[in-house]
């Protein structure tokens, strides 16, 4: 019998695509998300750990880029796969050393566009609108050192609309997000 392939999620916020995926992987015996963690004591992801029985973790910067007490707790529960949902912060390069093609994060955006320090959820969305652009999407990628400049594992458009305001782009995005990011997660999985 395989190993159980183990993946902690980390989130800023409401936490919707850590949902989506620990639903998606509900009926698969060969898969676990077995924790949720952030530095937001304020995010959602916390109550959705609660309610879906998914152990969380709340962590300071501290311990996030000064030490490596993440890392060592992340390897101490057997962690294949770091997932970043909605997660600001840049990863240290020691937790990217610890993790090699091993950490994937979902951009609400086509990278390279709209990419970087500064650019996460609505700051994006009002930048597409701003620069009328005719489509936006998302971008699941392999993280490196830098923001949203890993290996492309996946692209998929939408359509955005002269009369579209960021919130209407926001919400065709995010349809995407929860339609796509579990299954290019379970295809990382399968190739570990």
């Amino acid at each position: 019998m395989s190993k159980v392939k183990k993946i902690a999620i980390f989130a800023s916020g409401s936490g919707s695509n850590a949902e989506s995926i620990v639903n998606y992987f509900v009926d698969n015996v060969s898969v676990e998300v077995a924790y949720f963690l952030t530095y937001n004591i304020e995010a959602g992801i916390l109550k959705r750990g609660k309610r879906l029985g998914i152990p969380t973790l709340i962590f300071s910067k501290q311990n996030f880029v000064q030490s490596d007490a993440i890392i060592k707790f992340l390897k101490s529960q057997d962690i294949d796969l770091v997932v970043l949902a909605g997660f600001l912060w840049l990863i240290p390069p020691a937790f990217i050393r610890a993790f090699p093609d091993k950490i994937v994060n979902i951009h609400p955006a086509l990278l390279p566009k709209f990419g970087g320090k500064g650019m996460w959820g609505h700051h994006v969305h009002e930048a597409v609108v701003a620069n009328e652009e005719t489509e936006s999407g998302i971008t699941i990628h392999l993280v490196n050192e830098n923001y949203d400049e890993g290996k492309i594992l996946f692209q998929v458009k939408c359509p955005v609309l002269a009369s579209d305001s960021a919130e209407i782009v926001a919400q065709n995005v995010l349809k995407l997000e929860h339609e796509h990011f579990s299954r290019v997660v379970e295809e990382v999985l399968i190739g570990l």
